[in-house]
């Protein structure tokens, strides 16, 4: 069992492994863990976990690519607005994130790109310093049973959600050379793609193996195109514009 203490950056969102996260970082906490992290030794991946914080339970502002909802200099302690037990707040499932790039800008705040790596079971959380930090379990990626087959079977369904989510427009839509040939690139690719609510993106980022995650996509896509194709508009959605590529 790999273990590893790292920072903590809990947000309103599902990183997946191979996928770009950016980040406008404007309150103190977080602006501390990026001034920590650009610290790290050139050759040293710039790592902190990513967890996502359970319907209901945040008090707190945070967003993907967003700043906060006010540019406030007020100090929050690494635990406001997670409850007296921050560890209950968020789900146990995340994911690693190193950031290749993180920019301080003249305000203090910072723009960072991330791109998730490996998943973490949380173990803990520790508050004890200036922002969040956990123990982490790295958790293997079990392709299980016929991951192959399915990924083929999902990329179909993929191409066809697409398809009507673009509806009559012009947009270009993903060809099979853009997307990936790995099931579980394939897998991870589809989840952060498919416009779902954070819970089932959650399901999928935990499921124990690649098959499982394909077949629950699989039963998904299928179900949201068909709501789709009832539907009599919807408006544009970004992923018809280009494909999303996974590093």
């Amino acid at each position: 069992m790999t273990t590893a203490r790292l920072p903590l950056f809990p947000l309103n969102a599902v990183l997946f492994p191979g996928l770009v996260l950016p980040l406008n970082v404007f309150e103190e906490r977080y602006r501390a863990m990026m001034r920590e992290l650009l610290k790290t030794a050139d050759d040293e991946p710039r790592r902190f976990a990513v967890v996502a914080i359970r319907d209901g339970r945040e008090t707190a502002p945070t967003a993907t690519g967003m700043p906060a909802a006010t540019h406030t200099r007020a100090e929050r302690g690494p635990a406001d607005g997670f409850g007296p037990d921050p560890v209950q707040t968020f789900h146990r499932v995340g994911c690693i994130a190193d950031a290749a790039k993180i920019r301080e800008r003249p305000d203090g705040s910072f723009e960072v790109l991330a791109t998730g790596t490996t998943r973490v079971k949380l173990l803990s959380v520790e508050a004890g310093g200036p922002y969040l930090t956990a123990e982490l379990e790295e958790l293997d990626e079990d392709p299980g049973e016929e991951a192959g087959a399915l990924a083929e079977g999902v990329l179909r369904a993929f191409r066809a959600y697409q398809k009507r989510l673009a509806g009559a427009s012009e947009r270009s839509l993903t060809t099979g050379a853009d997307l990936p040939d790995d099931p579980s690139v394939v897998s991870y690719l589809v989840a952060a793609a498919a416009v779902l609510d954070i819970p089932s993106k959650q399901r999928l980022l935990q499921a124990p193996d690649t098959a499982t995650r394909l077949r629950e996509e699989l039963t998904l896509l299928r179900s949201e195109t068909a709501v789709i194709r009832h539907l009599p508009s919807l408006p544009a959605v970004d992923l018809t514009r280009a494909p999303t590529h996974p590093n």
